[in-house]
């Protein structure tokens, strides 16, 4: 076995119990010790007046190395090309996994 984490081979497991979050947007990027770390932000309204205050909260933070943000921005960019490439009538057809 080796001790380079870049050679060594890991199992998927697919935890169904792993929560879902939604954010309205991505705020903040920040680079610190050769880790990203993303701020997640989404729109909470307050009921406390009529009509109630919308507010920007916090609801998450990411920290993911550098390297591997990278792939996932690629990886994302690449899931919107697709779509956008997509027939128009996809979007509402059963969503498929990559």
């Amino acid at each position: 076995m080796t001790n380079n984490p870049s050679q060594r081979t890991y199992g998927f497991i697919d935890n169904s119990h792993a929560p879902d979050v939604y954010a309205d947007a991505a705020t903040g990027f920040f680079v610190f010790a050769g880790n990203m770390r993303i701020t997640f932000e989404s729109l909470r309204v307050s009921h406390v007046a009529s009509p109630g205050p919308v507010n920007r909260v916090v609801i998450g933070r990411l920290v993911i190395p550098l390297e591997q943000a990278e792939g996932m921005a690629k990886g994302i960019l690449d899931m919107i090309e697709k779509q956008k490439q997509a027939p128009a009538d996809s979007s509402q057809s059963t969503p498929t996994l990559q």
